[in-house]
């Protein structure tokens, strides 16, 4: 099945002069639940979907709680979450403290199960 997109006209916001371009925009379609996840994996296996659910909700307690003791957290061909964040600079090594930090930020990098799939992705214009 493909994934819908629309196109939009945007203009460059640091050239406000420069001629406007179009992109192309993918149309989300809806959304999936944990609750509708949790019941998918269970149909999927012998597991019953409160016991999916369960699990599902501690690896989102879990998550979090890691990630702010400062480890990667690697889930195997799902991929892995970690913390980035930006920070002022400091003309002197002993002026950088905790206040240069701001705008944290957590990446997923997707395992190669995935990028596999991503890759295989296929789209087509909405209204064709």
């Amino acid at each position: 099945m493909a994934i819908k997109f629309n196109v939009h006209e945007i203009g460059n916001p640091s050239d406000p002069t420069a001629p406007k371009k179009f992109y192309a925009r993918p149309v989300h379609t809806g959304e999936v639940t944990l609750e509708e996840l949790a019941a998918d994996i269970s149909h999927a296996s012998s597991i019953t979907e409160s016991d999916v659910y369960a699990v599902l909700q501690s690896l989102i307690r879990e998550i979090p709680r890691n990630i702010s003791r400062g480890y990667i957290v690697r889930l195997r061909n799902m991929g892995s979450f970690r913390v980035t964040a930006k920070s002022t600079g400091s003309d002197l090594e002993e002026e950088v403290t905790t206040s240069n930090i701001f705008g944290p930020k957590l990446l997923f990098h997707p395992g190669r199960q995935i990028k596999s799939a991503m890759q295989t992705l296929v789209f087509k214009k909405n209204g064709s």
